[in-house]
């Protein structure tokens, strides 16, 4: 991307900022000032405010038509103009990208279990609880899922149902039952995770 950069001098860069292999705050910092960056992120709401501090806009994932055609036309009025400088974003974003939770006080039985992120294959909403599952087991948390996806790395964790968020690294592939659903397989649990139709272009590289 960084060549990519150098060699075509863009107007306009879609950037996902977690992109695998790849540091996309620093492709955003050699951007910077250089050409309109629209950012392609898994952040949360809170996080996507900080946005409006020099991008020439944000599409959260899984981008939409109408979000794309809304953010096309917006670039067309900014095209004329000089990109602005994105220092101020990037220091917001990096702060915000050092706070993701990183272990979790789980419950089992009367047993009380420290478990790091790293180590979950995925959560499940259960009713005013959520299941943390790992390669060993389950345990349960006292929170919401939807708070809890606001704590967690969205290049390591995917949201790819409303109740669940599947660890990225714990993937071993996609497939689809008899009806064209989409599911996941995971490397060391047997069971399936049905994938939302919202959240299926998550894997279209896969």
């Amino acid at each position: 991307t960084l060549q990519a950069l150098e060699k075509h001098s863009p107007d306009i860069l879609f950037l996902d900022i977690n992109m695998p292999g790849l540091n996309g705050l620093e492709v955003a910092r050699q951007a910077s000032g250089r050409c309109h960056v629209v950012f392609v992120t898994a952040y949360d709401h809170h996080t996507l405010a900080a946005f409006e501090q020099g991008a020439a806009d944000y599409l959260l994932k899984p981008v939409t038509t109408a979000r794309l055609a809304t953010t096309v036309a917006r670039l067309k009025e900014r095209i004329g103009r000089p990109a602005p400088a994105l220092e101020g974003l990037l220091r917001e974003l990096g702060g915000a990208q050092r706070g993701y939770l990183r272990w979790i006080n789980a419950s089992q039985g009367q047993t009380v279990r420290v478990i790091t992120v790293e180590d979950v294959c995925y959560f499940q909403a259960d009713a005013k609880y959520t299941r943390v599952v790992t390669a060993e087991g389950e345990s349960l948390i006292r929170k919401p899922i939807k708070e809890l996806s606001q704590e967690l790395d969205p290049a390591s964790f995917w949201q790819i149902h409303r109740s669940t968020i599947v660890n990225v690294h714990a993937i071993a592939g996609v497939v689809r039952d008899l009806r064209g659903r989409t599911q996941v397989r995971l490397k060391r649990r047997e069971e399936l995770l049905a994938v939302s139709d919202a959240y299926t272009q998550l894997f279209r590289q896969m």
